[in-house]
């Protein structure tokens, strides 16, 4: 393995130049390729459902259909394909994300068909997938946790949070938050009207749709979602001094950063029963639209789940959005994210447990997965990778996540289903009992 040696710049070393070549020629050819750009639906097309919905003649969406012309950065892909060393790590990694590229290319010029399908799972795969070492697939998880949070608190009785703050209230206060974390560099809170999402995440700016309101957990949320890992993985990404592809929001990332975002949600406690379950309705969702369910049975899905119609809307036009609203042919994006933060979480738990805490900021240098901070974490110490800008409080202290880890994992023991509310008054009279039985022996 080629490292960065102190007397060799790394553009001068025989073996890492030419792959820093090919790294910079990938940033450019990949500058096109905005997946989520291409698919989005106007945000006409919700007003239009949603008024034929409450007449109660609810017609199946008319998307536009994009298919742009690619076929000149898919060449330019496999040419740089072609020229990687996959038996260097360097070498290996740019050549994965390279294939990601190639991959949403080839989906965006056939969207609405089965390609775009096959394109899809290859880069964010199925909710039915199970690992060679695994039983169990990201739809069971889903359907676990459906079935966890009825068990501990029905869907009926989960109290709404008010969303009650307008977007330029909101904004405010989401731009005081985020002041004094990114020091470096400028990243604006930015209201847009046409916004499809409520909001989303770019290396210079966090925005949010400005006809949304907001409530008070969308703050901690959006802050350590969208702000403290995708915002800041990407400005990591850009501050790296040699490899500029981990600046890149690569699709194969997707599934660690929605994963690691996600996580950063559970670890600070910014995540409520509500939005888990809408993470894991969403994989639910994506199985029925992959067997055939069209955009009308998606969307009652979601809204007999507990959602409103306009969030059971939003939630269904994720899955159908490059898709077809009939059914079969759908993005399967959002079936990462339960799937993401379950990898993340359990890589996390290996890292500490195999006393390598030093990689865990390696998670925030830019857009990588968990293959990537193994594959990368030896050219830290050669300076071909810098270490992260910014890395969110929760990650910069091992012990915090140790303590909550072992916690729950021998809370996990216990069995919840056994036991009411009268159990516990059962125990504490049996104790009473005991003791007092064993003093007048």
């Amino acid at each position: 393995m080629s490292t960065v040696a102190s007397a060799v710049r790394p553009e001068d070393d025989k073996t890492l130049g030419p792959l820093l070549e090919l790294d910079r020629e990938l940033v450019q050819v990949s500058k096109k390729i905005k997946v989520l750009k291409t698919i989005d639906w106007p945000v006409e097309l919700e007003t239009k459902f949603i008024a034929e919905f409450e007449r109660g003649n609810p017609q199946l969406p008319d998307p536009p259909r994009r298919q742009p012309d690619l076929s000149g950065e898919i060449t330019a892909l496999r040419s740089i394909m072609a020229r990687l060393d996959r038996g260097h790590p360097i070498g290996d990694w740019l050549f994965k994300t390279a294939w990601s590229y190639l991959t949403a290319a080839q989906m965006l010029m056939h969207v609405g068909t089965d390609e775009f399908t096959r394109c899809s799972t290859a880069l964010y795969g199925r909710p039915d997938s199970v690992h060679s070492s695994q039983s169990a697939s990201a739809v069971d998880a889903a359907q676990d946790v459906i079935s966890i949070s009825d068990d501990l608190i029905g869907r009926e009785a989960i109290p709404p949070v008010p969303a009650d703050i307008p977007a330029d209230v909101f904004a405010e206060r989401l731009r005081e938050r985020l002041g004094g974390f990114f020091d470096r560099d400028k990243v604006e809170v930015v209201l847009n009207p046409a916004l499809p999402s409520k909001a989303t995440a770019g290396s210079k700016s966090i925005n949010l749709r400005s006809t949304a309101m907001f409530s008070e957990l969308d703050l901690a949320q959006l802050t350590e979602h969208e702000a403290f890992v995708h915002t800041a993985t990407l400005l990591n990404g850009k501050h790296q001094p040699y490899l500029k592809s981990l600046g890149l929001g690569s699709p194969r990332t997707t599934r660690a950063q929605e994963g690691l975002a996600t996580f950063s949600e559970i670890i600070t406690g910014s995540i409520d029963l509500a939005r888990l379950r809408r993470v894991a309705l969403r994989v639910i969702m994506v199985k029925r639209a992959l067997d055939g369910a069209d955009f009308i049975e998606v969307f009652r899905g979601f809204l007999e789940a507990g959602q409103t119609p306009v969030e059971s809307y939003r939630s269904a036009s994720r899955i159908f959005r490059g898709g077809d609203v009939r059914g079969r042919v759908c993005f399967t994006k959002d079936a990462a994210y339960l799937q993401g933060v379950m990898i993340v979480y359990i890589f996390i738990r290996k890292v500490l447990q195999a006393g390598q805490a030093e990689m865990l900021p390696l998670l925030f240098a830019g857009r990588v997965t968990t293959t990537d901070v193994i594959t990368l974490s030896p050219f830290l110490q050669s300076g071909l990778i810098s270490r992260a800008v910014y890395v969110p409080p929760w990650a910069r202290n091992p012990q915090r996540i140790l303590s909550l880890m072992a916690f729950f994992t021998a809370a996990a023991r216990f069995r919840l289903d056994t036991l009411d509310l009268d159990s516990f008054v059962a125990f504490e009279n049996a104790l009473v009992d005991e003791s007092l039985h064993a003093s007048w022996k």
